[in-house]
């Protein structure tokens, strides 16, 4: 069954003429040339593309993780680009989440402590903080590996476990960095249905940057970029 898209006009991020350049050496790369994209609440946005195509340049900047060379950005009604560099990271940690391709999950931490992780990393933990933890590693089906450390799990619970640890501050937006493509074609599905099912739960707006043509059913819309530029766009 398809997904379902959001309610039109509803907007949760815009990125407006955005471009990237690089200096390789003395060369300047444009990975970036004029991207016009706007992200609407409960929205799963798939970013596509070949090597090189800038997706992981794009998905960089909707995460704060990186700056445009020029263009602006507004996300939750705050213009990025006037932000000082503190107020950035601290919005980057209010409204945002992340999931990797290679997990980064913390070795020696347990399930439940690495999920726990950003919130400690703000801070005092929060009355009902471990309690929530605990019950979003039970809603990944968790619920017996809360005390496990990574080596002890396989790839689908690891990643299940950065799902868990991206969702534990209740961010607006998750940003997802090829979140299966260091899954099998089975896990690859349960780790997608398990998203989208907590996509409609919560109303959490996914992006992801993906070449997995697999996952591509789950998401509400499409957009495919060749040469930093979108080339198609399918809803």
């Amino acid at each position: 069954m398809p997904a379902s898209a959001p309610a039109a006009g509803a907007e949760l991020a815009r990125l407006t003429d955005i471009h990237k350049t690089y200096l390789q050496g003395a060369v300047a790369v444009d990975a970036l040339r004029g991207i016009d994209l706007t992200i609407a609440p409960g929205e799963m946005l798939a970013i596509c593309g070949p090597s090189g195509s800038g997706k992981s340049t794009l998905l960089n900047i909707i995460g704060l993780l990186d700056e445009p060379t020029e263009g602006s950005m507004v996300l939750g009604g705050q213009r990025v680009m006037d932000l000082t560099r503190n107020a950035r990271a601290d919005l980057r940690r209010a409204a945002l989440g992340f999931i990797f391709q290679s997990f980064n999950l913390v070795p020696v931490l347990s399930a439940l402590e690495n999920v726990l992780l950003p919130l400690r990393l703000r801070g005092k933990l929060a009355h009902g903080d471990k309690a929530r933890a605990q019950q979003l590693l039970s809603r990944v089906g968790l619920s017996a590996h809360m005390g496990a450390r990574p080596d002890r799990m396989s790839g689908g619970q690891r990643q299940r476990v950065a799902i868990a640890r991206a969702l534990i501050g209740q961010p607006q937006l998750v940003v997802a960095d090829e979140p299966t493509a260091n899954l099998d074609s089975a896990n690859s599905m349960l780790v997608m249905d398990l998203l989208a099912s907590l996509r409609r739960e919560l109303g959490t707006t996914f992006v992801f940057s993906t070449h997995d043509n697999r996952i591509l059913g789950h998401m509400t819309r499409i957009v495919h970029l060749r040469d930093g530029r979108i080339a198609v766009e399918d809803r």
